[in-house]
C-alpha cells in the first residue's frame, strides 16, 4: 500500500511579538477615553492654578501693610518695650555708656517719680495738674471755636470757600513752622504782639516777658488752640452736613428759637462726631509736646512745664533715663 506524506505544522508565530501586539492592541485608549483623560488633566489643572490664586489673593492684603506693620514696629513697639524696660534699670549717666548692663532696680523708679515729698515726684504732681488744666482749656477752647466756624459755613454765607481755606490753613502748616512764627511774635523785644500793644495801640507801658513766667502758660494754651481748632472744625463741619435741613425748617415754624434749635437737634445728631473728636484732640494736646519744646526749648518755664517735656527734661537734661521711663509708664497706665 502507498504511503501518504505527513504534512507539517505550519510554524508558529513569534510569541514576544504577538504577545506585545495583543497588550498594544488591549491597552490603547479609544478617541473618548483620550477626550476624558484630557478633560481630567484640564480640570486637575484648573484646581490647582485656583488653589494657587486663592493663596495669593489671601496672602495680598498681608503684603500690603506688611511695610507699614514693620515701621510701626520700628518707631513705636520696639521703643515702647524698650521704654518699659529702661523703667525698671538704674539707667543714668553713670551708666548709660554701656546700658546694657545697668543694674536691675525694681520699682525705685517708680517710688521716686510718685513720692510727692521727693523734688521729681513733687514736680510731676504739679506738671500732671497743669497738664490737665492745659487740656481741658485748649480742648474747650478750640471745640468753641470749631463749632462757630462749622455752624457759620453751614449757613449760606459768602465766600465760604474762602473762608474754608482760610479757617484750614493754621491745620495744614507744620507744628514746628507754627510754633516758631508764634515764638517770633511773642518775643520781648522784636515780637509783633508787644509792638502792637506798646507801641501801637499803646495799651502796655513796656513790653511782657511772654515766654517767661506764668504768661508761658497762657502761651502754650493759645499756640496750641491756634494750632488744633481747625480739625475740630472740619469734624464738625462734616458732621452738621448731614443734617437735613428739613429738621430746622420744621423747628422754626413751631417756633424754636436758634439757640433752642442748637441744644435740641443740632448738639444730639452730632454726638458720635463730638465724642470721637474730643478724644482725638484731648489725646493729641495731653501728649504734648512739640509746641512747648520749640516755643521753651529744652527746658521749660516751671509755670508752663506739661508732663511729657517734664520726661523729656528727667530723660535728657538731668540723665535719669530710669525715672523718665517710669513717668512715661505711668502716663501710659493712665491713658
Amino acid at each position: 500500500m502507498p504511503v501518504e506524506p505527513k504534512l507539517k505544522d505550519p510554524p508558529e508565530p513569534d510569541q514576544g511579538v504577538a504577545g506585545a501586539g495583543r497588550e498594544a492592541s488591549t491597552t490603547r485608549p479609544s478617541p473618548g477615553e483620550r477626550n476624558q483623560r484630557r478633560a481630567q488633566a484640564a480640570v486637575a489643572s484648573q484646581v490647582v492654578q485656583t488653589a494657587g490664586a486663592s493663596r495669593r489673593s489671601r496672602l495680598f492684603p498681608y503684603g500690603l501693610i506688611a511695610p507699614a506693620s514693620v515701621m510701626e514696629m520700628l518707631i513705636h513697639i520696639i521703643p515702647m518695650v524698650l521704654g518699659v524696660y529702661i523703667a525698671f534699670l538704674g539707667l543714668n549717666q553713670f551708666t548709660i555708656g554701656n546700658w546694657l548692663q545697668a543694674p536691675f532696680v525694681g520699682l525705685e523708679n517708680f517710688v521716686t517719680g510718685l513720692d510727692p515729698e521727693g523734688p521729681i515726684g513733687s514736680q510731676f504732681y504739679a506738671a500732671l495738674l497743669r497738664t490737665v488744666v492745659y487740656t481741658v482749656i485748649s480742648v474747650g477752647a478750640a471745640w468753641a471755636l470749631g463749632m462757630f466756624a462749622a455752624v457759620l459755613l453751614t449757613s449760606k454765607v459768602k465766600g465760604r470757600g474762602f473762608l474754608r481755606t482760610l479757617f484750614l490753613t493754621p491745620y495744614a502748616l507744620p507744628q514746628y513752622v507754627g510754633a516758631i512764627a508764634w515764638a517770633f511774635m511773642f518775643n520781648q523785644r522784636d515780637g509783633v504782639i508787644n509792638r502792637i500793644l506798646v507801641h501801637d495801640l499803646g495799651i502796655l507801658d513796656s513790653g511782657p516777658f511772654w515766654l517767661l513766667g506764668g504768661n508761658a502758660f497762657w502761651v502754650t494754651v493759645i499756640v496750641t488752640v491756634w494750632q488744633f481748632w481747625p480739625f475740630a472744625f472740619l469734624m464738625l463741619l462734616a458732621a452738621l452736613q448731614n443734617i437735613p435741613d428739613e429738621v430746622y425748617e420744621a423747628a422754626a415754624m413751631d417756633g424754636a428759637s436758634l439757640w433752642k434749635q442748637f441744644t435740641s437737634i443740632t448738639l444730639p445728631m452730632i454726638r458720635q462726631a463730638n465724642v470721637v473728636m474730643l478724644l482725638i484732640l484731648s489725646l493729641w494736646i495731653f501728649n504734648q509736646f512739640n509746641i512747648p519744646y520749640v516755643l521753651f526749648g529744652p527746658a521749660s518755664p516751671p509755670e508752663a512745664t506739661l508732663i511729657s517735656p517734664l520726661i523729656y527734661e528727667q530723660s535728657f537734661n538731668y540723665w535719669n533715663f530710669g525715672v523718665g521711663g517710669a513717668m512715661s509708664v505711668l502716663l501710659l497706665v493712665a491713658w
